[in-house]
């Protein structure tokens, strides 16, 4: 197909790989999806694209703009207005015989700090010519084997380093004025990016992701970003890359919870692209946890099984912690298949691993992953099955153990917990019983800022509609819907 015009949105596919209709369709979807959920408007779900409109954007062939609906999920896909989509791409200039289009390097600001998408094209250079060691693992290239589950082919699309390199982070945080970075990092800039991500996953933990908290993320992640692109001593390199992942994921996870679901996928992209310049294999497997939890939670349990699958990779490099951890991310996304052998082979051996975990090997930020943590997992897989008619015993046993163990450090993991023991009860066994829980959940839900948490508590209001006949399951109901916004 001849090129007619350059287009950003030809740029922007390009840069990120996406250059099939199927690898184009899956993130499209994914989008799709995402806005829906966001929104509350259920048909933008179904929204899809052509091979032959995707052919016409590519050529620049657009006679006219699309469907309001397509326009909203590609602006919620780029993050940027159609309008400019459609057009040239900023700053560039049309080679005519070519249909090509160059653009000049990215301007630095007068004080050299710049915005974050000079900032990433930098530390892509960086990147490709001075590594610190050997890659960790050149993902396996995606399989053009159409029989094959589409968003099992794209994950590489959007965890690569070269997709990062150029856009990946323009939207993270907006073009502020990022404050005084260092002439050259010194230990003392490695240590407060690291006190950073243990006081953010600390509020987190306790508090939700939102508010205060998603604020204070974003801010530091900016300066984080940036830092990559002062000198740096060649010991330094990969401690600082390192820390960056690990406060990356810290921001991620705050923007997952929040339901900020698209800064938190550019964020784990992030972190892994980091983890992998460090040669971290530990943060690496964190990271990749993390990328299969919000898929799962999202609605793509099978791209959210691929990137646990990738966490485990030479898995004989990860402490015994690390291993139960994707194993029962690989469980909760069996568990939304609804595989039951699938995930009770995986709970098996998330099992397995955990017991011979040895917290003393762990690095600092795998330290939340105790027995409250590894019960909860393993519980919510079970969960899941439970609702689907399997015996609900076992999943209440491990919730059971999380709400009973879980310390005040990791309130919203003890209440996601109990909310979901009590949609279990309430499912499945006592309603009165699961009332009183409930109620106990939402004691701690209404102090989080966790739109995960609140999500529980509508599931939990949905299970118990069949038992609105008693007047303590309508009051809870009521407190619930009174409580936590929707």
């Amino acid at each position: 197909m001849q090129v007619k015009t350059m287009t950003l949105f030809r740029q922007l596919v390009q840069e990120k790989g996406w250059t099939t209709v199927q690898t184009f369709g899956a993130h499209f979807t994914t989008a799709a999806r995402e806005l829906a959920a966001e929104t509350g408007e259920r048909r933008l779900a179904d929204v899809t694209v052509s091979r032959r409109t995707f052919d016409r954007w590519m050529s620049g062939d657009i006679k006219s703009m699309p469907q309001k609906d397509t326009r909203r999920i590609l602006e919620h896909l780029f993050q940027q207005p159609v309008v400019r989509l459609f057009a040239p791409p900023p700053n560039t200039t049309i080679n005519p015989a070519a249909g090509a289009a160059s653009a000049p390097p990215p301007v630095m600001n007068p004080d050299g700090i710049g915005n974050l998408l000079a900032i990433t094209g930098r530390t892509a250079s960086a990147l490709r010519g001075r590594p610190v060691q050997p890659r960790i693992l050149e993902e396996p290239c995606p399989s053009e084997d159409r029989t094959e589950p589409v968003n099992r082919r794209q994950f590489l699309a959007i965890s690569s380093v070269a997709a990062l390199s150029t856009t990946a982070l323009v939207d993270l945080a907006s073009p502020v004025e990022l404050g005084d970075l260092p002439k050259a990092i010194a230990p003392k800039h490695i240590d407060q990016l690291a006190d950073a991500a243990t006081r953010l996953s600390a509020w987190d933990h306790r508090d939700g992701g939102g508010g205060f908290v998603r604020r204070v993320a974003a801010a530091e992640l900016e300066w984080a970003a940036a830092s990559l692109q002062c000198p740096c001593p060649e010991l330094l390199r990969a401690p600082l890359f390192s820390t960056v992942a690990w406060l990356a994921v810290v921001v991620g996870t705050s923007g997952f919870d929040a339901y900020h679901h698209t800064d938190a996928r550019r964020a784990f992209a992030l972190a892994t692209a980091c983890a992998e310049e460090a040669g971290d294999w530990h943060l690496r497997a964190k990271t990749y946890s993390m990328r299969a939890r919000q898929e799962i939670w999202t609605g793509d349990p099978d791209l959210g099984l691929t990137y646990a699958e990738v966490g485990l990779a030479r898995s004989d490099r990860l402490t015994a912690t690390e291993q139960a951890m994707l194993h029962a991310a690989r469980a909760r996304a069996f568990a939304k298949m609804g595989d039951v052998q699938q995930t009770l082979r995986a709970i098996g051996l998330a099992d397995e691993c955990f017991e011979h975990a040895s917290p003393q090997n762990d690095p600092l930020w795998m330290r939340y992953y105790d027995e409250a943590q590894h019960q909860g997992d393993t519980g919510h897989a079970l969960y899941d099955l439970a609702r689907s008619g399997f015996v609900p015993e076992r999943a209440a046993r491990r919730l059971q153990y999380a709400v009973d163990h879980h310390t005040e450090a990791y309130v919203r993991s003890r209440a996601i917990s109990r909310t979901k023991l009590a949609s279990l009860t309430m499912l499945t066994g006592d309603p009165e019983e699961a009332t009183l829980i409930g109620h106990a959940a939402l004691d701690e839900v209404g102090h989080l800022t966790s739109r995960r948490a609140a999500a529980d508590m509508h599931e939990l209001v949905q299970t118990a509609v069949p038992h609105l006949r008693s007047s303590d399951t309508e009051s809870l109901c009521e407190r619930i819907l009174a409580t936590v916004p929707a």
